[in-house]
């Protein structure tokens, strides 16, 4: 009804318009250039309001659904090889590195180190360290050792004196005095028995009456005090032998002992200040590192957690690899393969290893068992790194980027699809499917996959054609307006949770009973006509 209103008003126009114009031809003097101009433009306005009419017309006559998605890319689901390639970058380096290593304790500036790519003869200077604080230690080093040499010189004669002394006393004063109190009681003894054969002489010449009692008196006294001057040095011997010789012994071997440990202290004292000398004196030397042989030398490679590769001003410490001489006969392009392909690759697999515009052929000699630490060098992610042996070639440098790709799996004659035409959530693998009658969700099981395409188990036959974005029907509950949508089989449920639902890998699915579900083509889909 509105659009035969709407053809007749636009009738109704024509018919005024024609009028007007044949009013205006009337009146119009055609013979001016100015009536000639006015004549096109009311024809241009007629042309441009019949055009319009025409337009309306046509668009409320054709309304008609139109579907959005007739135009989105499909592909057909075909039978043939698959080859499964695990991927990865990597750089180039050397099987085997002679190292320069800085010997010089502490931390050192670097004050020159040869560029990084230079061939060197032997002989040549490769790195300069500063030498002012080693010289310092060396002067430092050698007045201690002087010191403490001096100091072990004077123990040392300290020593072999206390040494001379335990063997003075024991052969020479001990002796001299044992034999001195030897004859010191030999001299009294024969006091005494002098004393008293006059006392006895006195004894009978007082019988005589030729002595009085007091010289009697006077002989006994002698006798009585030879006595006791014989027991004294007696007396005086026993001490000498028993006591004094064992205590004389015993302070001089201890003086001497303890000489000997301060000795002993000296002398190790002046052997570390020696070789505390001398090492200074040969780190000295190692301040310059010149090449012990000819060839290419690089600087290592930095730390993904450290400033930068060794320059001018670095600091470096002791045993830190300064630059490193590899060996171009053995290369290899050490890579870092994720996770969850890690279990694919093996040794001797063979590898394509694509350098700039040449491609050469390796091998996988080592994957490692255990993988660094993720962090933010490695974007978070697990990688165990990998090491492809090349064969030698020219131009093989080490730094050089290299892409690796190696074969890990090869399938022949399997139904392929690719992997953008995939769905996949907690209830399996889906795709839609292009029928003679819509589109239809379809349940598939998958196998091995490549970057491009995955192997096709059940659910597909071939020749099948899916769409390339099935993403673009997920979730659809209702039809879209321009389109008719219908959902079959109970299905409306499923489309909801899919698309709810996270991606996951999995594969299959399991009834309630655990019993394996296997999906065929036409079991649970959607339906879109």
């Amino acid at each position: 009804m509105r659009s035969s209103r709407r053809v007749t008003h636009n009738l109704d126009t024509k018919t005024s318009e024609s009028r007007i114009l044949n009013h205006n031809q009337q009146t119009t003097d055609f013979t001016s250039p100015h009536g000639r101009f006015d004549i096109a433009l009311k024809v241009a306005a007629v042309c441009i309001m019949l055009g319009g009419a025409g337009w309306l017309i046509a668009a409320s006559v054709s309304r008609e659904p139109i579907d959005p998605y007739a135009e989105m890319l499909t592909a057909k689901i075909q039978r043939g090889p698959l080859t499964v390639i695990i991927r990865e970058q990597g750089l180039l380096e050397s099987a085997e590195n002679h190292e320069f290593k800085s010997k010089v304790r502490g931390f050192n500036a670097v004050l020159w180190i040869i560029d990084s790519g230079t061939y060197v003869n032997q002989g040549d200077e490769l790195v300069r360290l500063d030498a002012l604080g080693i010289q310092e230690q060396v002067d430092e080093r050698a007045k201690y050792a002087n010191w403490s040499q001096s100091a072990a010189d004077r123990s040392a004669a300290t020593g072999e004196r206390a040494r001379l002394a335990v063997d003075e006393y024991k052969q020479g004063r001990f002796k001299t005095e044992l034999l001195g109190g030897q004859k010191e009681i030999a001299v009294a003894e024969s006091i005494l028995q002098n004393a008293t054969d006059r006392l006895k002489h006195s004894k009978l010449l007082a019988k005589s009456g030729y002595l009085n009692e007091t010289e009697i008196e006077e002989r006994s006294f002698a006798v009585n005090q030879a006595k006791l001057d014989l027991d004294l040095k007696q007396t005086q011997l026993e001490v000498l032998q028993n006591f004094t010789y064992e205590e004389q012994l015993q302070t001089l071997t201890g003086n001497l002992t303890s000489i000997e440990a301060t000795h002993q202290a000296n002398v190790e004292r002046a052997t570390a200040d020696g070789s505390r000398r001398d090492r200074a004196v040969e780190e000295l030397q190692y301040c310059v590192i010149k090449a012990d042989r000819g060839g290419l030398v690089i600087h290592p490679n930095a730390a993904k957690w450290e400033n930068g590769p060794i320059a001018e001003g670095t600091n470096v410490h002791k045993d830190q690899v300064m630059l490193l001489m590899p060996n171009l006969e053995k290369m290899q392009v050490k890579i870092g393969v994720h996770e969850s392909t890690v279990k694919r690759v093996k040794v001797g697999q063979a590898a394509q290893v694509m350098m700039g515009n040449r491609v050469v052929t390796g091998e996988v000699s080592e994957v490692a068992s255990i993988t660094k630490p993720a962090g933010w060098w490695t974007g978070n992610q697990v990688r165990y790194d990998t090491l492809i042996t090349l064969p030698p070639a020219e131009n093989q440098l080490p730094g050089m980027s290299a892409e690796v790709e190696i074969t890990v799996a090869t399938h022949e004659d399997v139904l392929q699809i690719p992997v953008a035409a995939v769905v996949e959530n907690h209830q399996g693998a889906f795709c839609w499917v292009k029928t003679p009658d819509g589109r239809e969700r379809t349940k598939i099981e998958l196998g091995d996959n490549s970057e491009s395409f995955q192997v096709v188990l059940n659910g597909l036959a071939e020749g099948d054609e899916v769409f390339i974005n099935p993403y673009a029907f997920e979730g659809y509950a209702e039809p879209v307006q321009g389109s008719a949508m219908k959902v079959t089989d109970g299905a409306e449920a499923s489309i909801k949770e899919s698309s709810e639902a996270p991606v996951s890998n999995q594969k299959q699915n399991t009834d309630k009973q655990g019993t394996e579900k296997k999906p065929t083509k036409n079991t649970k889909s959607t339906k879109i006509k």
